[in-house]
């Protein structure tokens, strides 16, 4: 008889990732009708992995306190065994609403990019990635993300609301990207991708620049790829689009239909802002199998949420819903944010699974930092999703084959009443029952 490890974070209890009872899996030959049945032969993608953003809003709230909550942050995120295990992240290409102020690596006007200069990252970013690779034990790939040209490059000439780049800045913006990656090259930092412009269908009130479907496939087809050969970075992946997913399927389908285009670009990104329409990202696989979906950006809008139990379930039901719909690794926004849920130069506040007081030298986990964990502690790099099949409306799950031959189940229950299920895997059947409001990860060694 096998034993299935139970892991379990629930509302209204004590439990946080907390180990649980084991569930005994027993043997049957009957066709007896089940919840939730697993059949790991039939397996879909590989999964790169979890992480999130080293913002300059991050880094530099977590220079704000004392050295050894500084730490505790880190290994929180990225120890493999005590901590979350995250394993990617993201960094923004100059600044982004989640920095101190607009800035740039270049003086203006300067087409030759010749006084390129990342020190201002030295200064918390850098040291943050770090730190983060010190804890983890090895690189950590890193999506790079430009939120605005150099205002100079614009067609509003501002870094901020909106507009857009100046066609004869295209091959100076291109090489703009391969300098930013060259540069943290030099300092052992892996940039394993870049997206061509977050969230490119958006005028924000911070930096933010509008591309057409037509013409971000433009830009990668005649700017971006050949640049990025050009100076010997065909290594780096290519991620389009970047924003929400009620448009990705018109975007990703104008891009990669163009194969002159489609041929730079690794995959599409997506964010959870506007819509849960997750059908919507297993469309684009459909159309596009050989290309790659990969979730870029999430967090709780309206400042901080400390506390709620609402936001920890809006990660676990994106997650899941994204997974199960061909999502191959996971970036959550910003991985630390001060106690007004910043700093952020237009105050667009947000929350973070870790919340920094810098007032109190305190540090605070919501609860998606659990609801993360259910996944990213389980589910390695080098996963591959495996076939489920459930009938029990109440419950969302999403089954997993790791390298070493283990099995992962993440099951949610969003409901406000304790759910009892049955689960079959392989030829074992075994009961198993969720409180309200709480999410679990069953694994079978």
């Amino acid at each position: 008889m096998s034993q299935m490890k139970v892991i379990l974070t629930a509302q209204n209890t004590e439990d946080r990732l907390t180990e649980k009872e084991p569930l005994q899996l027993k043997e049957t030959s009957s066709e007896k009708q089940v919840d939730i049945e697993i059949d790991s032969n039939e397996t879909y993608q590989e999964i790169l992995g979890f992480g999130g953003a080293f913002t300059e809003a991050a880094a530099y709230t977590l220079s704000q306190m004392s050295e050894d909550k500084r730490k505790e942050a880190i290994e929180s995120y990225f120890d493999q065994e005590n901590g979350l295990g995250y394993s990617i992240g993201r960094v923004h290409i100059h600044s982004c609403d989640f920095a101190l102020g607009n800035y740039t690596y270049v003086e203006d006007g300067d087409v030759e990019l010749n006084t390129f200069d990342i020190s201002r990252d030295h200064k918390w970013v850098i040291p943050m990635i770090k730190d983060a690779m010190k804890v983890k034990g090895g690189t950590i790939p890193l999506l790079a993300s430009p939120w605005s040209p150099p205002a100079w490059m614009k067609t509003n000439k501002e870094m901020n609301n909106g507009g857009q780049l100046l066609p004869e800045y295209r091959d100076v913006w291109a090489k703009y990207y391969t300098k930013f990656i060259k540069a943290y090259r030099e300092q052992e930092l892996d940039i394993w991708g870049v997206s061509v412009q977050n969230e490119p269908a958006a005028v924000q009130v911070w930096d933010s620049c509008v591309y057409t479907a037509e013409g971000e496939r433009d830009f990668v087809k005649n700017h971006l790829g050949p640049v990025m050969h050009k100076e010997g970075l065909e290594d780096i992946n290519i991620v389009i689009w970047d924003h929400n997913r009620d448009l990705i399927v018109e975007r990703a389908s104008t891009v990669l239909e163009d194969s002159e285009a489609a041929k730079y670009v690794w995959g599409t990104g997506l964010h959870w802002y506007v819509s849960e329409e997750f059908e919507k990202v297993g469309e684009v696989h459909r159309r596009f199998p050989d290309k790659h979906l990969l979730f870029t950006e999430g967090c709780q809008e309206g400042s901080v949420h400390l506390g709620q139990w609402i936001t920890g379930e809006r990660y676990g039901r994106n997650i899941i819903g994204d997974l199960n719909n061909w999502v191959e690794g996971y970036l959550d926004w910003n991985l630390v944010l001060n106690e007004e849920g910043g700093p952020n130069h237009v105050g667009n506040l947000c929350d973070s699974p870790i919340i920094a007081d810098t007032k109190t030298n305190e540090l605070h986990y919501n609860s998606s930092f659990y609801y993360i964990g259910h996944f990213s502690k389980f589910i390695r790099p080098g996963a591959v999703r495996i076939k489920l099949t459930n009938t029990n409306e109440k419950l969302t799950p999403t089954a997993f084959k790791n390298k070493d031959g283990s099995i992962v189940m993440v099951v949610m229950n969003e409901t406000d009443e304790q759910v009892s299920f049955s689960m079959k895997l392989e030829n074992g059947v075994c009961e198993a029952s969720l409180p309200a409001h709480s999410i679990a990860t069953y694994t079978l060694n």
